[in-house]
Order: C-alpha cells, then sequence, then structure tokens
C-alpha cells in the first residue's frame, strides 16, 4: 500500500511539474507575442498599458475565488484541471481579435485564467510537497522558468519564419490544452487539502517586509515577461522576432539559479544569497537602461534572471519559519508576491507613456535597491 501511494505521489510530482511547464511556455509565448500585437494594432505605450491592465484586473477577480471553488470541485487538483483548459482557450483570443476593444476583453479572459491557473497549481503543489515531506517546490517553478525558456525561444524562432502572432497563439492553445487533458488522470483530488481553502490574505506585521521582497521581485519579474520585447524593438531597434530574446535570456539564467539555488543557499545562507541576488538583479537592470546595443541589453536581461532566481523561493521560506506556520507564511508572502506580479506590467507601462521606457527600467533597478535595504532587516 505504501509503494502504491509512492507512486501514485509520483505520477502526480510528475503530472504536475507539466502544467507548471505548459503555462510557462504559454507565458513565455505570450511575452514574445506583445511586440508583434503592439504593431498590429498600432498601440501606443499608454494602450498597451491598457491592454495589460485588462489582464491584470482579470486575474485580480478570479485569485480570490480559487479558494472557493476548489473545495467544491473536489480540491486544487481538480480545479487545475478546469483552469488549464480554459488557460488554453484564452491564449488564442488575443490573436483572433479585431479591434482594440475586442483585445482588452481578450486580455481580460487571458489574465483571469491565468489567475485561476496560477493559484491552483501552487495551492495543488504545496499539497504534494506535505504529502512527500521534504521540499519539492523549486522543482515545479524550475519547471515552469523551463517552459518560459521554451516558450520565447521557439516562438521567436516561429516569428522569424514568419509564422504570425495568431498562429502561434493557436498552437500554444493546442499544446496548453493537450497538455492539461493527458496529465488531468494524475492530478488527484485531495479532499483534506480542499477542506480549508486558500484565499489571498493580507501579511501581518512581523513578516510584511518580507512579503514586500517578495511583492518587489514579482513586480520586477512581471515587467520584464511583458515589457522586455517591447524595450528591445522600440528602444534598440530589433526586430519582432529577436525581441523575444531578451525574455528568453531572462528565463534561462532563472531557470539555472533556480536549478543550483538550493545548495547556494546551504552555503551562504538565506539573507546572503538574498541581498546577492538583488544586487546582481539591480546591476543587469542598470546595464538594460545604458546599453546601447541589444547585446548588452539582452545581456542585462539575463542577470536579472539570475539575480531573481532565488528571491522569492527564499522569501516564502523565510515566511514558512517566522509565521505562525509554514502555510501561512507561505500564503501571506504567496499573496503580496502575485499582487507585484500583476501590477508591474501596467506600472511599466505608466512610467513609460509619460517618461520613457528607459525610465521605467531605471525604476526597476531602483525596486532592487528596496529589496537589499529589507533584506539587510532579516539578519
Amino acid at each position: 500500500m505504501q509503494a502504491s501511494l509512492s507512486r501514485e505521489l509520483t505520477s502526480s510530482r510528475w503530472a504536475t511539474s507539466a502544467i507548471f511547464l505548459v503555462n510557462g511556455v504559454g507565458i513565455g509565448s505570450w511575452a514574445a507575442a506583445i511586440p508583434g500585437i503592439k504593431t498590429a494594432f498600432a498601440l501606443t505605450d499608454g494602450q498597451l498599458s491598457l491592454v495589460l491592465l485588462a489582464m491584470t484586473v482579470g486575474a485580480m477577480l478570479l485569485m480570490p475565488l480559487t479558494g472557493l471553488l476548489a473545495p467544491r470541485l473536489g480540491g486544487p487538483g481538480v480545479l487545475v484541471r478546469y483552469a488549464g483548459i480554459l488557460f488554453a482557450v484564452a491564449l488564442a483570443l488575443p490573436g483572433l481579435s479585431g479591434s482594440l476593444a475586442m483585445l482588452t476583453g481578450a486580455a481580460f479572459l487571458l489574465g483571469a485564467s491565468n489567475g485561476l491557473l496560477d493559484v491552483s497549481m501552487n495551492a495543488y503543489a504545496s499539497s504534494l510537497e506535505k504529502h512527500w515531506a521534504r521540499p519539492i517546490m523549486s522543482s515545479f517553478h524550475a519547471a515552469w522558468s523551463l517552459g518560459g525558456l521554451i516558450g520565447a525561444s521557439l516562438s521567436g524562432l516561429l516569428l522569424h519564419q514568419g509564422m504570425s502572432v495568431s498562429w502561434l497563439l493557436l498552437t500554444d492553445t493546442l499544446l496548453v490544452g493537450l497538455c492539461t487533458l493527458g496529465v488531468s488522470p494524475w492530478l488527484r483530488p485531495d479532499q483534506e487539502e480542499s477542506e480549508g481553502g486558500h484565499g489571498l490574505r493580507w501579511p501581518d506585521r512581523q513578516i510584511l517586509s518580507i512579503g514586500v521582497i517578495a511583492l518587489l521581485s514579482l513586480m520586477i519579474e512581471g515587467a520584464i515577461t511583458d515589457w522586455s520585447g517591447v524595450y528591445l524593438k522600440d528602444i534598440l531597434q530589433v526586430s519582432t522576432a529577436a525581441a523575444a530574446t531578451g525574455f528568453a535570456a531572462f528565463s534561462l539564467t532563472m531557470l539555472a539559479g533556480r536549478l543550483t539555488g538550493d545548495r547556494l543557499v546551504q552555503a551562504q545562507g538565506r539573507v546572503r544569497i538574498l541581498s546577492l541576488g538583488a544586487l546582481l538583479a539591480g546591476l543587469g537592470l542598470l546595464l538594460v537602461v545604458m546599453a546601447g546595443y541589444p547585446a548588452l541589453a539582452i545581456s542585462g536581461f539575463a542577470l536579472a534572471g539570475l539575480g531573481l532566481s532565488n528571491v522569492v523561493p527564499i522569501a516564502f521560506s523565510l515566511c514558512g519559519q517566522r509565521a505562525a506556520s509554514p502555510a501561512i507564511g507561505v500564503s501571506m508572502a504567496a499573496t503580496m508576491g502575485y499582487m507585484g506580479l500583476l501590477a508591474g506590467p501596467p506600472l511599466m507601462g505608466l512610467v513609460s507613456t509619460h517618461y520613457g521606457l528607459r525610465s521605467a527600467m531605471g525604476l526597476l533597478a531602483c525596486s532592487c535597491l528596496l529589496v537589499i535595504l529589507l533584506s539587510a532587516k532579516q539578519r
């Protein structure tokens, strides 16, 4: 019986990793498609900011409902199945839009479905980690980073070969949908985990500073995801296909950092890696701001990805240690972190509209300084 349970958990872990992977592929492809969508609709930075804001609003409206839906459907594992299919369908909608209003509505639905999938798959991953009896969360986030790299790189290649944005996103829909259906039998219901719910919570004062670290880190990550391609295309005049290389480089180094992060933390300690990571990310973003050539800016995005790779996992770990229980601490940090992830892209657009894209990237570099200052308080 114990062997059967172990096989079931192993299958569930691989299935969950696959969901993280294809979600990363979808987001990576969306990031690669944004410059082309901006060109196709002749959007200003302000208009693109509104489109991305609609995506943010959609996610924020659905994320709090995840905790209410999960117990009614049999747990987060079951909800992941539905959310994965909804996300797959929503990926195609921006490319099929015929007007700015339709594009804005499509972005809203894409954000809503991604928010639902994001929270449900992380809730399910937390459930698996509890049953596994040792940390495995980083492996799931490494799978997401790998998916982002694959999505951005292949999408850039396909766009370079002449594929339209519409067909690119339709291809992603097929990939995500088939993968979700394929692994669904191994996303097992978990009634024990479904009884509690996973609603959004505001952190208490004890771990507020750590939550702010997660917020700032994911704000930067979200801004780079949606705006790195636009920055390379509009500021450094690269092609639409080449614009995807910024996010690809960011994703590659983030993956490398997450694969090696546990050993680094064990050797140097959480606080030191947290501070050094934020410093490296800040230096990378300054390089992006000052770069006059695409290769330098892409190198800056790569440094930022390496620096940020372990900031959020460490923040989650610290909150888990210092809160009343690990589950409560991680949920509080995740709540603030996702707020930053969703707020980053529209904030970037807002600053860009009034002060330019270089200034907006400079603001992200300043955010890294705040992370360093807050990290010093954790000693």
